[in-house]
């Protein structure tokens, strides 16, 4: 298998593959207790991280449990890398860094860890089609996801005698029909550009195919083939928004849906409790963006909001499989359920809230296609790329730009792509 590492984390990061084996995985506390840190991603789940440690290290003699949560972990954990001082454990999202990391050969396979049967293979296989290019073993153990779509008002919806659309067409219809009725059908926030992607990835997973960021690398279309009926319809949904869509910013979009200002809100599963904060006593539901002219089409768009990876190099995994485990007892990722809105990656009897309601039948039966950001490099600015295709409404352009961009800040990974492809007898 080709583990090369790639250019594109910078010039400083590069110098990280000298290798990470040196990593201090079990580290002593200095009273005979194993030490062991988590360095996760998420400030706004800082709480419910507290109470864990707080948690385990009153439960447990043998090892100490140290989590943090800083406000920019990323940055923090590359600046780390490069001066060789590693967690043993840290949670990230499923998306282009565990792409890196993995490249990079900084985490420690852990396909030996038995938590991994309990775990909903659907999130497996989205870390796997991660991969650049196939790589033996496993390096991350997903813990909770997500969910993007279309947010709205129930007892709105049940007062109009509204109902919820499956096809593409039947949404527009509604949206006429909540038009009609002096009701704004949506709110965006799009001053703050990333809030541009929620919608995109929504529609993306429903017309476009699941790999085809990896297609593009194989050589196989385009963005301007795969991405222009998503672009299309995207300008489509802008006359159902606000009159200047790009005057208001995410907060502000949360609290106008929160107040009634609008009926839907095409935004993700991790917005519900700003919303909620507005006002605690909405009737607040979700159900796929039907972007497909056929029902069957539809997809619900849920990507891994965090998992835990090992750190390579780790000389105590018996040590941090047992803080693993914690993590993983169904009381613990109960409460976290609870307090971010997320869905589980476990398999299990777990109470999802019920803004998912709409859902459920997606995430039950495994109909779940991963986030197409999720494949793009921060460098190319995507979000910032698609909130001005939006003010300036030119899809050839747009397209034309993103494939162009693409090639640029995607070439290591395409050289890498390519090489694989030769070694293994597939290339064109």
């Amino acid at each position: 298998m080709i583990r090369r590492k790639v250019k594109y984390l910078g010039a400083a990061f590069c110098s990280v593959t000298a290798m990470m084996v040196a990593g201090g995985c079990g580290n002593s506390a200095g009273d005979g207790k194993i030490e062991i840190e988590i360095v996760q991603y998420k400030p706004e789940a800082a709480n419910y991280f507290t109470a864990v440690e707080e948690e385990f290290n009153a439960t447990h003699d043998d090892i100490h449990l140290k989590i943090s949560s800083p406000n920019d972990a990323m940055t923090i954990l590359k600046t780390r890398f490069i001066r060789e001082d590693y967690p043993e454990i840290i949670g990230i999202g499923g998306d282009i860094n565990y792409s890196y990391f993995v490249d990079a050969q900084i985490l420690e396979d852990i396909s030996d860890y038995e938590g991994l049967n309990n775990i909903n293979q659907g999130y497996l296989d989205i870390d796997e089609a991660l991969k650049f290019v196939p790589v033996e073993g496993t390096y991350a153990v997903p813990y909770v996801a997500n969910a993007a779509g279309i947010l709205y008002n129930r007892d709105m919806f049940e007062e109009h005698g509204w109902t919820i659309p499956t096809t593409w067409d039947e949404l527009l219809t509604l949206c006429d029909t909540i038009q009609g009725e002096g009701i704004l059908p949506f709110y965006f926030g799009f001053k703050d550009t990333w809030t541009c992607l929620a919608p995109w990835n929504a529609m993306a997973v429903d017309l476009a195919p699941a790999d085809a960021s990896k297609q593009v690398n194989r050589g196989e279309t385009t963005f301007a083939k795969e991405y222009r009926e998503v672009s299309e319809k995207y300008l489509e949904l802008l006359q159902y928004g606000p009159e200047d869509p790009f005057a208001y910013g995410y907060n502000d979009a949360c609290t106008a849906f929160a107040r009634g200002e609008s009926a839907m809100y095409p935004i993700g599963s991790y917005a519900a409790p700003q919303i909620l904060s507005v006002n605690p006593d909405l009737n607040l539901d979700s159900f796929v963006m039907p972007a497909n002219d056929a029902a069957d089409g539809n997809t619900l768009n849920s990507g891994i909001d965090l998992q835990f990876c090992v750190t390579a190099g780790c000389k105590n995994k018996e040590a941090v499989y047992e803080v693993l485990d914690f993590l993983y007892e169904d009381a613990n990722i109960q409460k976290y359920i609870d307090a971010q809105t997320a869905i589980p990656c476990k398999e299990g009897d777990f109470r999802l809230p019920s803004i998912l309601d709409g859902m459920t039948d997606y995430i039950a039966s495994g109909n779940m296609t991963d986030y197409q950001d999720h494949y793009y490099p921060s460098e190319m600015a995507v979000d910032a790329q698609i909130q001005t295709f939006l003010l300036n409404q030119d899809v050839d352009a747009f397209l034309e730009k993103f494939d162009k961009d693409w090639l640029r800040y995607n070439r290591d990974i395409i050289r890498l792509v390519q090489d694989y492809e030769k070694q293994h007898g597939n290339a064109n």
